[in-house]
């Protein structure tokens, strides 16, 4: 799947940053349905491409997260950033806050503070939403942050895909020392039911899901 949008690239919203995700498990005995709704920990490796000015590829294969410039003389992807580090705090977060209206009282607490300073680092965030998973996940990496697509009162799962959308992303973000969660624990161990399920997510920098779990209670406790 290349864009998180179904209908953004008809409508033109995603033709500078587009992407996907990626995830390759091993074979075993049980259905192919079986075999493929496996939780995100089991991965063993996920990428994207982001298209503009240059044509960027970064991926992990569980050891470390790198990325790749294709150099158009060469025709060839050349290591440009390796064992991306995503910084430990950010000072933006990227949401679609059009949904705000349908979000819990938890939530909503946790948005105002990083936008009147009363967060932790007593700063205020600005808010960056492209409105494609990719790029906002893209730019989360390389400067730190959360991004997040919550539950809400008109997508009560969250609108992206577990298998094929989230968990892959994820596992990329954990692989350079971010976190991840659906709201209530480690996303990358929720096994998905069904190919499309849909679930919640919240991930960015260590320290910006540390607090945002300060406001959302988890069930789990999930650092890597």
């Amino acid at each position: 799947d290349d864009d998180d949008d179904d209908d953004g690239l008809e409508e033109g919203i995603d033709n500078v940053v587009v992407g996907g995700g990626d995830g390759i498990q091993a074979k075993s005995n049980d259905s192919m349905v079986n075999s493929v709704l496996q939780p995100g920990r089991n991965l063993v490796a996920a990428g994207y491409c982001l298209y503009s000015s240059a044509t960027i590829l970064v991926f992990t294969l569980g050891e470390g997260t790198h990325g790749f410039t294709l150099d158009p003389q060469i025709n060839e992807f050349v290591l440009t950033h390796p064992n991306i580090k995503i910084p430990q705090r950010g000072n933006v977060y990227s949401c679609n806050e059009a949904n705000s209206e349908g979000w819990s009282d938890d939530l909503k607490r946790y948005v105002r503070a990083l936008k009147t300073g009363e967060n932790e680092t007593k700063e205020r965030y600005a808010l960056r939403y492209v409105g494609s998973m990719v790029g906002d996940i893209h730019r989360t990496l390389m400067y730190g942050g959360i991004f997040f697509y919550p539950s809400d009162a008109f997508h009560p799962n969250g609108n992206l895909q577990l298998l094929y959308k989230s968990a892959p992303m994820c596992y990329i973000i954990e692989q350079a020392g971010g976190l991840s969660t659906n709201g209530e624990r480690r996303l990358l161990d929720v096994r998905p039911n069904r190919v499309h399920q849909r679930s919640p997510c919240f991930i960015g920098s260590p320290e910006d899901i540390h607090e945002m779990k300060k406001y959302i209670p988890h069930d789990v406790e999930d650092e890597v």
